[in-house]
């Protein structure tokens, strides 16, 4: 059995995406891969013509449909789901809008449990072990 997780997207605090993942969901494994695709990327508004833009997502929109790109490659394994569909997974991961401007965030729970919450490009999935002590 497989380590099931949701991924939600929201622009100004509201859900605009979910995709579940079947597996492979735990932080060292989509946690690490949503972060790379993510990182060192910023959100625009606008699309500059003339300039290198594949490091921009002109909009959280954008992002999300790239994501779902980068991602779903083949038949399974990744399912757009409803967006109330947050306790599917054994994790959730939200990525959402910072407060600096471009700026994008990622929070990780587990079990009703906030184990990361900051800027993308500060993620390390080592942040998200949780004890056994």
């Amino acid at each position: 059995m497989g380590t099931r997780c949701v991924t939600v997207v929201q622009e100004q605090g509201k859900d605009i995406m979910a995709m579940y993942r079947q597996m492979d969901g735990y932080p060292d494994g989509h946690g690490k891969e949503l972060a790379e695709f993510l990182q060192g990327k910023r959100i625009i508004n606008g699309i500059p013509f003339g300039k290198d833009n594949s490091l921009c997502f002109n909009g959280m929109g954008c992002m999300a449909a790239s994501l779902v790109a980068h991602f779903k490659t083949g038949i399974g394994g990744f399912y757009m789901v409803p967006l109330d569909s947050r306790g599917d997974g054994a994790y959730l991961y939200t990525v959402y809008d910072g407060e600096t401007p471009g700026s994008i965030k990622l929070r990780v729970e587990s079990c009703g449990k906030t184990i990361y919450d900051g800027y993308v490009d500060d993620f390390s999935s080592e942040d998200c072990r949780e004890d056994d002590e």
